[in-house]
């Protein structure tokens, strides 16, 4: 479970930012903070208990600091939670700081739930890639693990694919251990065999997965998808 701190001077957009995160699969709000010194506190804390929180989620205009001077001082002091900023500023200068100092996601309010879900299900696939031990086997797995942070095609699916349907499908390759149908992805993300096939050649499509023949039965071969 990825453990997130909330850092939004809004309380009512904290609580919200909190369910969001709540909701995505595979993360749990740790807490939420309004200020530099509360988000400080909480994140000592949770130091000396020995239960860092992996990610935050990160309001750049606090009322005590600027987010990414928070950043820079967490760096400082041995704190190493991923940034994922939440934020109005838009100006492209505060955009190339956030990027300096290591912001992995930039995200723009006003947004929709699914928008800050779509970042978090991305950021959970970059944490999967990079989860193991040793070197990386080369450049295309150092490559992949960033392209997880990003979509080559923005967020916008294509008419008809919906993000739920979209993740479900994308779960199932992700614990298969073989190359599957689409008849048995359907089966198993709870979708017809035709409508599998459609996510499924759209997460070829955008590089998240990849199709091969698959024999053994005399006759024309099955095309199998597995996860890239």
């Amino acid at each position: 479970m990825i453990q997130v701190l909330v850092v939004e001077d809004d309380p009512v957009a904290a609580d919200a930012h909190a369910s969001y995160v709540d909701r995505a699969p595979g993360f749990r709000c740790a807490g939420t903070a309004h200020s530099v010194a509360e988000a400080l506190r909480f994140l000592e804390r949770r130091r000396g208990e020995d239960a860092p929180v992996a990610l935050i989620l990160l309001d750049l205009y606090l009322p005590d600091g600027h987010g990414l001077e928070l950043i820079r001082t967490l760096r400082a002091a041995g704190h190493g939670a991923d940034i994922i900023a939440v934020t109005s500023a838009r100006d492209l200068a505060t955009v190339r700081r956030a990027v300096s100092t290591g912001v992995v996601q930039y995200l723009l309010k006003p947004f929709a739930a699914a928008a800050l879900l779509d970042r978090l299900t991305r950021y959970a696939r970059y944490r999967e890639s990079l989860d193991r031990d040793g070197e990386a086997l080369g450049q295309d797995e150092v490559d992949q693990a960033f392209a997880e942070l990003r979509s080559p095609r923005g967020t916008t699916l294509p008419k008809g694919l919906t993000t739920p349907t979209l993740e479900a499908v994308a779960g199932v390759l992700r614990e298969a251990v073989s190359g599957l149908s689409a008849a048995a992805v359907g089966a198993a993300a709870g979708v017809s065999r035709i409508t599998a096939r459609r996510y499924l050649e759209h997460l070829v499509e955008t590089g998240r997965a990849r199709r091969e023949p698959q024999y053994g039965q005399v006759g024309r071969p099955e095309l199998a998808y597995r996860r890239r």
